[in-house]
């Protein structure tokens, strides 16, 4: 056996052979952990390189999803930067076209206003150089006019001498003004006869005063405005069956229409005030203990006390804010200021033609009379203001209640008579409803013209149109 160190270098040392052997063995030991551990350390980068291609994926899918999100948030940005770009650009073209159209209307009116001003300059100096004044020829024909009749006024342009002016063409308006604002202006139609007169038509609507506006090329009327009072044309004769039937249990006996429209129905029996619309459908119940309270704000009232022993019976408010007060008791009528003074007394019980029994219903007639329902002596006494006897009309059955219109109708329930009797101002009995059951309260809207009765004995309210 030779060593091959030996034979590579031609010389022979004095060693063991086996002393080599374990060192190569040693070595290949060492080569194999070396290896193992190798073979770990490779395992462990192939795991590392695996997560770390995963990482990369990651990365990358990190990396395409940041990019989404970005690229739709710049998108959404764009996109609602555009539209608030398009708002603000139309909300510059709105005000921009605002106010071009509010610059072009006030030049409309500026130029309107220097045409006007030049048409009034040039009316004064024809005014000046001819002397010519508006007038009424024949004036106002009638203070008074009726609702929905013709009403006719006749102009005139006059010279200064007095003459009329030979011709037309001035511009003439009219128009009736209720002085409730709540109803519409009544426009007038005028008539231009070429010669300087025209002829004016106006048809009131509704009751109640007005003024009359009349002018010239826009210069007013020597009259002008002036009062007109309108008043409604009762046609009683047309009377017959009530228009509409509103029920209202509990006994109805008084009845007052609000300035709104609402109709306030008292009720004896079940001591309660109805409230109902113009419709007749019930709005509301005033629960009450005495049955002498009555609800504000009512155009007249009248109030029944339940027994005719009690006082007071019934009472009105006339002209002067005087209470006028039936004693159905004392057989007598006082009447009292704001504060309850004891003003004046009107004695029933009398001889002779004034004399009266039970007072209950009173009314005021155009002229400020008293008209008194005397139901024991079955008629109407009429009293002045101060009490002095006029006179007496109507043949009426137990009357209860009355209302004059401001014709100076008188209505009348008779309450035995199971009627309501309509007489003139002279006191004759024109027209009567009847078919009535125990009628006691009535009430003319002063608005609509409607009669509204108090029909007790059948737990209704009846309305007539007239």
């Amino acid at each position: 056996m030779t060593c091959k160190d030996c034979c590579t270098l031609a010389i022979h040392k004095d060693h063991r052979i086996a002393d080599m052997c374990n060192i190569a063995k040693v070595h290949r030991d060492a080569m194999k952990e070396a290896l193992v551990c190798a073979q770990e350390v490779t395992s462990k980068l192939t795991k590392a390189i695996d997560a770390n291609d995963k990482m990369a994926e990651q990365v990358e899918t990190t990396r395409e999803d940041t990019t989404l999100i970005i690229t739709q948030a710049f998108e959404q940005l764009h996109q609602t930067i555009e539209e608030r770009k398009k708002t603000l650009l139309s909300e510059m073209e709105a005000i921009a076209l605002s106010k071009t159209t509010a610059l072009t209307l006030h030049k409309e009116q500026l130029i309107k206003m220097q045409d006007e001003i030049g048409h009034y300059t040039e009316m004064t100096s024809h005014i000046l150089q001819t002397h010519t004044d508006y007038e009424m020829t024949h004036g106002l024909l009638s203070q008074e006019a009726k609702v929905k009749e013709m009403y006719c006024v006749k102009v005139a342009c006059m010279t200064s001498k007095g003459e009329r002016c030979p011709y037309g063409g001035l511009q003439v308006k009219a128009e009736l003004r209720p002085k409730s604002h709540d109803e519409a202006v009544v426009p007038g139609e005028v008539e231009d006869h070429g010669d300087g007169t025209y002829t004016i038509t106006l048809t009131p609507q509704t009751a109640g005063p007005h003024q009359l506006l009349i002018t010239m090329d826009g210069q007013h009327l020597q009259n002008s405005p002036c009062d007109l009072d309108v008043r409604r044309l009762h046609q009683y004769n047309t009377l017959c069956d009530p228009e509409h039937v509103i029920n209202c249990n509990g006994g109805p006996s008084g009845i007052a229409i609000h300035d709104k429209g609402d109709i306030y129905v008292a009720c004896w029996r079940d001591h309660s005030i109805h409230v109902f619309d113009q419709a007749g459908q019930q709005k509301r119940t005033i629960e009450v203990d005495n049955r002498r309270t009555v609800p504000a704000n009512v155009w007249s009232i009248w109030v029944w006390s339940g027994t005719i022993e009690e006082f007071p019976s019934f009472v009105i408010v006339d002209q002067r804010d005087r209470l006028i007060v039936s004693d159905s008791r004392n057989n007598r009528v006082v009447i009292l200021d704001q504060a309850g003074t004891w003003l004046l007394t009107i004695i029933g019980n009398v001889t002779g033609s004034h004399a009266f029994l039970e007072p209950r219903g009173l009314a005021l007639d155009p002229q400020g009379n008293i008209h008194l329902a005397a139901c024991g002596s079955n008629s109407i006494k009429v009293f002045t203001p101060d009490g002095t006897y006029v006179r007496s009309y109507g043949d009426a059955k137990f009357p209860t209640g009355i209302v004059i219109d401001e014709e100076g109708y008188s209505l009348v329930n008779e309450r035995a008579g199971y009627c309501l009797s309509i007489f003139d101002p002279q006191g004759k009995k024109i027209h009567t409803v009847g078919n009535l059951n125990n009628p006691d309260g009535f009430m003319l809207d002063p608005k609509s013209g409607s009669l509204y009765v108090a029909n007790c004995g059948a737990n209704t309210v009846l309305k007539y149109c007239m």
